[in-house]
């Protein structure tokens, strides 16, 4: 889309929220929450189409806020830093630090010590190191460590990509996929797992710790796994079955480079704590102040230093998440959020889907259209107030529709624009377009149906 045509869409988002003002408020909603509804609707338009850049966006939520007389400007600037921005600010410094090491090489080396050589092996381990990393680190650090692994394994089968080409599909999906499943496995893995910890303690109270979240999220992991590499090696029959002369030509690589350096262990050591710090005592000092602990330790112990985060770290994500939750919150507030929900149940309670897992299920398919064309940040922004809501009218478990919400946004296998790992990995130039949908719409039903008996079985078993 040109950049003229992408202006117009400012002209269009801000004609329809004109229009929304002037026209009778619907029945159940307030002139108050008429005004919020039509910011919700011009941001929806803004995020979708990206007329600005979207820290942009955020902006202009917060400066509608004041403008529309919807909040003052200290209660805009206070819903804009909590602690879960300070989480998301600290996870991505956390995550820049790590990056710095260039231990790229030497994780590809450990995955084929423990795979073997095998292609079908190699594919699974690339998805499970590159899930397990992610699920701490976030998907986009993940996918920028391990896009040089997949590069290197290619490059060292074959100089020419035409006769790899299924092989280079495989590998790349391999880590774009294993990192996007994920990055909802922890409440680090990903910015959107922590506006949803905010939605949840902002709007009904509820404190769910690190710990709680890593028990309710990580099974679905675990079990997508060994799926996501079956349908990608049945779905792209690689040209090579084994890589030994790769594998034999990246030691070489690797042993030149030496053993692990001071600095390496050092990283590793600080991370490690951060992790335990996060399981164990954040649920006293909160997400972000131990993030930023981590921070501090990697700046004190010489790791990483200012100038390294400032230029690494991306500062406009950090403003989109507080836009985000800042949005969600005035939902709250202005009683948009409820009024959609009662008439989501009136549309739905007529088919039999305003309760229990079949309305878990009609907000899992929302969540997996609505964040295949927006960031999934986003949509969780968008949505998390909504379903939550629903949820508590509906007499559903708000934890469990808080969960299928941001999990359902790592079910955007079809394109390369709606998650970053999927974004970084196709910037690579290893892959088309329609490589994400021949296995992708496989996956993504698997997901979808894994969900549903997870939230029937297990989640009900934890009584969340």
């Amino acid at each position: 889309m040109s950049e003229l045509l992408k202006r117009k869409w400012i002209f269009i988002g801000l004609a329809v929220g004109f229009v929304m003002l002037m026209i009778p408020v619907p029945e159940g909603l307030t002139p108050v929450g008429m005004k919020a509804l039509a910011l919700v609707v011009v941001a929806f338009i803004f995020f979708m189409t990206e007329p600005v850049p979207l820290p942009g966006v955020a902006l202009f939520i917060a400066v509608s806020q004041v403008l529309l007389g919807l909040e003052k400007p200290t209660g805009v600037a206070q819903s804009f830093m909590s602690d879960s921005v300070f989480f998301i600010m600290g996870s991505l410094m956390i995550a820049a630090a790590i990056v710095k090491q260039n231990l790229d090489k030497r994780i590809a080396l450990a995955i084929v010590r423990l795979t073997g050589p095998r292609i079908e092996r190699i594919v699974l381990g690339l998805v499970s190191v590159s899930a397990v990393i992610a699920s701490f680190i976030g998907e986009h650090t993940v996918s920028a460590m391990m896009l040089p692994v997949g590069v290197a394994l290619i490059k060292f089968t074959s100089d020419d990509r035409k006769k790899v080409k299924n092989l280079s599909i495989l590998l790349m999906l391999s880590i774009a996929y294993g990192a996007m499943i994920a990055a909802i496995g922890t409440p680090s893995g990903g910015a959107r797992n922590a506006i949803m910890l905010a939605y949840w303690k902002e709007l009904f109270g509820l404190n769910l710790t690190y710990f709680q979240w890593v028990v309710a999220a990580y099974p679905i992991i675990l079990l997508e796994i060994p799926f996501v590499a079956y349908v990608l090696y049945r779905s792209f029959s690689p040209e090579v079955k084994d890589l030994s002369p790769a594998i034999s030509a990246l030691r070489a690589k690797v042993e030149e480079e030496g053993k692990l350096t001071r600095q390496d262990w050092v990283t590793i050591g600080i991370f490690l704590i951060t992790v335990v710090m996060w399981m164990t005592i954040s649920d006293q000092i909160g997400l972000g102040i131990t993030a930023l602990i981590g921070v501090l330790l990697f700046m004190v112990a010489g790791v990483v230093r200012w100038e390294d985060l400032n230029n690494n770290v991306n500062w406009g994500t950090i403003l989109v998440y507080g836009g985000a939750i800042s949005l969600g919150i005035m939902m709250k507030q202005s009683g948009v959020a409820e009024w959609i929900a009662k008439s989501f149940l009136t549309w739905v309670e007529p088919i039999g889907i305003h309760q229990g897992v079949p309305l878990l299920a009609a907000m899992s398919l929302m969540t997996v259209v609505l964040s295949s064309f927006m960031s999934s940040g986003a949509t969780v922004g968008m949505l998390g107030p909504i379903t939550l809501q629903i949820a508590s009218l509906s007499g559903t478990s708000i934890v469990q529709a808080g969960f299928v919400t941001v999990i359902s946004t790592s079910f955007v296998y079809l394109t390369s624009v709606a998650s970053p790992a999927c974004n970084i990995i196709y910037g690579g130039g290893y892959l088309n377009r329609t490589d994400f949908l021949k296995a992708g719409w496989k996956l993504v039903l698997v997901s979808f149906l894994l969900l549903l008996l997870i939230s029937a079985g297990y989640w009900t078993m934890l009584g969340i």
